[in-house]
């Protein structure tokens, strides 16, 4: 059966908020969780980015949750250090955390001062990055020279069992490439036929493991304020690569969608005060193959998403009774 998870938006939320939100979600029937890793919102209108690593140890104790993270080794973060991460995270909380593992976007990794590689100079790179993490978590003493330098690198303290890595893929070809690698992938709502060809891609290159999604859906009582705060938003957020990948800053994400119409929203949000519409497209996901499914409320305010859809959407999907959980 599919899992139905949130996401927790950093670029958009408090920490503290988003840490009440995560565990107002647990209550609410949500079963798992995953938030994003930036250094800059995708807007001055989203206008926050708390540092996600110091808040997945207070959310993992703060629930019992499994959480994930997408993040991006080998400009921001050296692979070393966020092989670290994971392992003392995995380490503390046995079986409860993944990570996905991108190229990165320029407006988080430009903060290094480094030049801002081509595509296929950031994937091999990244592909260095998850040789040199997988390495680590599995004990060894790493040196390194090439995209990414490292030396005599050990782990002192790692898991029992080595968490997953699943690829971050957006694309057929991406989705291909990190079948040869990855322990399964995440990718992001998009249309049906669309994610029926990455999926195809990935398990047709032989890759294994779970189907993770991330979808990005607006939700309010009212259709125009449905409609209202996915344009406030997320109208930053509809560019396809490479134009999400290359700019820099909020101020150039802000310029280039200044006259983005609601309607363009609209192709990449799930934009509706129908929650049985909300349950109709989650379905659809379930139904192309995705083991677990991500819900990202684009708002800022998150109490009413969650108790609506956890009185209303979860249980028409998983066939429990609605309400708070005790």
């Amino acid at each position: 059966m599919t899992v139905y998870g949130i996401h927790a938006s950093h670029e958009q939320i408090p920490p503290k908020d988003l840490l009440d939100s995560v565990s107002r979600a647990e209550h609410a029937g949500f079963a798992a969780a995953m938030c994003s890793d930036h250094f800059s919102p995708w807007s001055t209108r989203q206008g926050e980015s708390g540092f996600a690593w110091s808040w997945l140890g207070s959310a993992l104790q703060a629930t019992g949750l499994p959480f994930g993270v997408v993040t991006a080794p080998g400009q921001r973060y050296h692979p070393a250090v966020l092989a670290q991460a994971i392992g003392t995270l995995s380490s503390m909380y046995p079986d409860r955390f993944w990570a996905a593992l991108g190229s990165g976007e320029a407006s988080n990794e430009h903060i290094t001062g480094g030049r801002w590689p081509r595509k296929e100079t950031r994937n091999a790179r990244l592909r260095e990055c998850v040789d040199v993490i997988r390495a680590l978590l599995a004990g060894e003493e790493v040196s390194h020279d090439g995209l990414v330098t490292v030396d005599r690198a050990r782990l002192w303290t790692r898991p029992d069992r080595v968490p997953p890595l699943f690829g971050a893929a957006v694309s057929e070809k991406t989705a291909r490439w990190c079948a040869s690698w990855a322990d399964g992938l995440i990718t992001v709502n998009a249309p049906t036929e669309t994610l029926r060809r990455i999926v195809g891609a990935y398990r047709d290159a032989g890759g294994r493991g779970r189907l993770l999604l991330q979808v990005h859906l607006s939700w309010a009582p009212d259709e125009a304020e449905a409609v209202r705060v996915a344009h406030e938003q997320w109208r930053s957020n509809v560019f396809a690569p490479p134009v999400c990948w290359d700019l820099e800053l909020v101020e150039h994400f802000d310029a280039a969608s200044e006259h983005v119409p609601a309607e363009r929203v609209a192709e990449v949000v799930n934009i509706s005060a129908d929650l049985a519409r909300h349950a109709q497209w989650l379905h659809e996901y379930a139904r192309i193959g995705f083991d677990e499914v991500y819900l990202h409320h684009v708002g800022r305010s998150q109490s009413g998403f969650v108790d609506a859809f956890g009185a209303e959407v979860l249980p028409r999907l998983t066939g429990t009774n609605g309400g708070n959980r005790s």
